[in-house]
Formats: C-alpha cells, structure tokens, sequence
C-alpha cells in the first residue's frame, strides 16, 4: 500500500501575500524631505531676559529675540512606475521641501527632483537623479476591482521599510466629501488594510501583485481603522499630465451639488444630483443651468448622484462638450455645456 505524502510536501510554505510584494515591492521607497522654517523672535525685551531659559519658561517664550530658521524634516513612501526612475507619491509628502531624498529597497539613496504636483488629487511626481536600472511595478486596473478583493498596502511607516499590511477592499468610488475633507477631487478606495502614517504615496496591491492604488490617508478618532487609497488608473492619468506639463487641468462647469433628498425618511436616496449654486459668468451659467435643477443625465448616462457628475465632468476633459439632462419641474431639458479648467473659472 502507498504512502500518503506528508501534508507539508503538498502545501506551499508561501502565501499569496510574499508572492504579490515580491512582484512588486522592489519598487517601493521611502522618501525623506527637508526644508528650512524660519520662525519669528520676540523683540523690545532686554537680552538679558531672554538669555534666562527661567524667564522665558514662565512666560511661554520659545526662543530668542532674534529670527531663527531650522530644519523640518519629513517621510513618506511612493512607488517607481516607469524604468526612466518616475516615481508616484503624495503631494503633501513633498510639499514646500527644498531638498528630498529617496531610498530604494536595495540600500541605494538617490537625490530626487519634483516633476509636478498636483494638491487637488494628492499626486506628485518625483524623478530619479541618477543612472538606473531602476526597479518598476506593474500597474494593476483599478476599474476591476471588486469590493471584497484582497487589498495589501506597502510602505514605510514610522520609517520601517518595506511594512506589509493585509485586508480587503471595503468601498469603491467613496468622495472625499463624504469624509469631511474639502479642497480635494478624490473618489478613493476605501481598504481596512492598515495604512500608518509614513505609508502615504506607497502603493495598494491586489493579490497578483499589481498596483492599484496610491495610498493617500488613513482616518483617526471616531472610524479609525480606514484607508484610503487613489485609484491607479486615476493615477496614471494625472502622472502623464504632469510628467508632460507639471501641471493639471481640472475641467470645472461652475455649479454645486448635492444628492437628491429622499422623499419619506428612512428611503432610499433617488439618483440625480441637485444644483445647489451656479457660479456667475461660468460654463453652466451661460448655458442655462439654473439652480433646483436635477441632473439626471450626461451624455446619455444616468448619473447616480454628485459624485458620478463630477466624474463624467472630468471624462470629458476641458473644451469637450457635455449634454446635461436636466429635470426642472415637470419637464426635462436638456444643454450643453463646455467644461473650463478650473485655473481660469474665478470665484464669484
């Protein structure tokens, strides 16, 4: 009679986990920033005084009476994903620093130069000063994913490298607006996997290892335990805009929205977004678009509430023209709308 083979001999000792960082992880970075701030004095007292760290101490006076500058220094994470030494990062990670510093996972530390930034999306790119090779990720489709899919955020928390955290994908399309965050054109990943400060611009992994995702913030306090994360396709798209003009175009027709109000409480929210504002002198407003006006549609497509409006906006890009359904009253009108970029559409 046979042997039966012991378990472990048909049993893989490597997770899809090891498999995916490996496919990728090379390509993760740590980033280091530095830039000086300078911080005012306190004049019109004696030198003397001031010279007393007692004195000082009582009165809550933190430094000298002369201006002091000193070093503010900065982490986060990105990933390369072109072999030209591009690397995806936060913007906020690179802001206002005068010098920045990159470390791959193979111990070598090249300087870095910022390309473009992009604060509406969160989204820079920085370039490799250096002769490569560089190590690259393979990009994922962030259109694919599934809520429910494995989801494995990479980065540098805390200045630990190459940290791996697992969960799944728990909510696709979620607008930053619905966080409490303004200034921001984000529709975000929501994942459980922890992604700790430092993690910010490391890539989000599905299980074969792709990128799809450029982690951005995590929620403290009340909800603590999210993360969030920049879809990849998203991504991409504002790093080639960047990359060839170091700057974005946000198309914008001047209006503000908000969902349609259910009619009985506890119902569920009907789809169509309400103008709530038209901006003067904008695209909406010279086509016709009035406020209390429900958008049903653009292009043909039914738009499920603001957020799907913004997206299909932003599709079209700027000087491409929309067809805006709208319902006004009992009737239905449709207008056309051309999309300016948001530089040029001044606040009333």
């Amino acid at each position: 009679m046979a042997q039966a083979a012991p378990a472990s001999a048909a049993l893989s000792r490597e997770s899809f986990v090891a498999a995916a960082v490996k496919r990728s992880g090379a390509a993760v970075v740590t980033l280091e920033t530095a830039r000086t701030v300078r911080s005012p004095g306190v004049s019109g007292l004696p030198r003397g005084l001031m010279a007393d760290p007692m004195f000082r101490h009582f009165f809550g006076i933190p430094g000298t009476a002369t201006p002091r500058s000193r070093v503010q220094r900065g982490q986060g994470s990105g990933v390369i994903f072109d072999a030209e030494g591009l690397l995806l990062t936060n913007a906020h990670v690179v802001e206002g620093a005068d010098t920045l510093s990159v470390g791959l996972s193979d111990g070598r530390r090249v300087s870095g130069r910022v390309v473009g930034k992009d604060t509406l999306t969160d989204l820079a790119v920085v370039r490799l000063e250096g002769k490569g090779p560089w190590p690259t990720a393979t990009l994922g489709n962030s259109d694919q994913l599934n809520v429910g899919d494995w989801a494995i955020a990479v980065g540098n928390p805390f200045g630990l490298e190459n940290t791996v955290t697992l969960g799944i994908i728990s909510n696709l399309n979620r607008n930053v607006s619905q966080l409490g965050i303004s200034g921001k054109r984000l529709d975000l990943i929501q994942t459980d996997a922890a992604i700790n400060p430092g993690n910010s611009g490391g890539p989000l992994l599905n299980a074969d290892g792709e990128v799809v995702g450029i982690n951005t913030l995590v929620r403290s306090g009340p909800g603590a335990g999210l993360g969030f994360a920049i879809p990849i396709n998203r991504a991409q798209a504002i790093a080639r805009e960047l990359v060839k003009s170091g700057r974005v175009q946000h198309p914008m027709v001047g209006i503000g929205l908000s969902p349609v109000p259910s009619p009985n409480p506890g119902a569920a929210v009907p789809p169509g977004a309400v103008i709530r504002s038209v901006q003067p002198g904008g695209p909406a407003d010279k086509a016709g678009l009035k406020v209390d006006d429900v958008i049903i549609s653009i292009d043909g497509r039914t738009m499920k509430g603001p957020a799907a409006v913004v997206s299909a906006i932003e599709s079209r890009g700027v000087g491409e023209r929309l067809r805006i359904t709208v319902r006004r009253g009992e009737d239905e009108v449709t207008l056309e709308v051309t999309p300016v970029d948001l530089s040029t559409l001044q606040p009333a």
